[in-house]
């Protein structure tokens, strides 16, 4: 297929959030931090927007060509961190301050996020819903991948539903073998990739 990608700057964050939004407006973790559908159309994009903001600032962000799509990604070192992630606290204050919700899906992920090696951090991937399944959200997260062998760098992430885990399977990610748990909620799959050879 062979998509040109491009790196976000600051001017296409509201691009950046709209895909994002698009894409997970019907994902199972979404639906469980705002069950309600007009509530979420309300506030869903502030509380990705909060994504967006740190992977502007601290990470890169790629986009494919034809804005079809978007990957957010961060680069964790070795090492626990220093201080607590306000990231969290921030999502919930930002987003949808009455809602406990948007803060502990944070907490949950930050509190199982390896540490122990230095990483690529795929904190989301976004594919607007009319070109899922075209392979252009793999080939947006290969791109990176093809970095990380090169440099014998591991990548992690967590996959939002079942169907996602087994695409990020396909990559070469592996299910770390325990879930985050959201209460009442789906299941969220931490996933961690060694880099490959050959």
């Amino acid at each position: 297929m062979g998509i040109r990608i491009q790196q976000a700057e600051q001017r296409d964050r509201e691009l950046v959030v709209s895909v994002m939004e698009e894409a997970f407006h019907d994902d199972p973790v979404s639906s469980w931090v705002f069950p309600g559908e007009a509530h979420r159309r309300a506030v869903h994009g502030r509380f990705l927007g909060v994504f967006v903001d740190v992977a502007l600032a601290e990470g890169r962000i790629d986009i494919a060509e034809d804005e079809a799509a978007v990957a957010l990604w961060l680069q964790v070192p070795a090492g626990a961190p220093e201080e607590e992630d306000p990231t969290p606290a921030l999502m919930r204050q930002t987003a949808d301050p009455d809602n406990e919700r948007c803060e502990l899906v944070g907490r949950l992920t930050g509190a199982i996020h390896p540490h122990d090696r230095a990483h690529a951090y795929l904190l989301m991937i976004g594919v607007r819903p009319e070109r899922q399944g075209e392979g252009i959200g793999a080939e947006l997260i290969g791109a990176e991948l093809e970095r990380c062998d090169r440099e014998g760098l591991p990548a992690y992430l967590e996959a939002s539903s079942a169907r996602s885990r087994v695409l990020y399977e396909r990559l070469g990610f592996r299910f770390l073998g325990r879930a985050v748990d959201l209460p009442d909620g789906p299941p969220m799959y931490p996933m961690w990739r060694e880099p490959q050879t050959g």
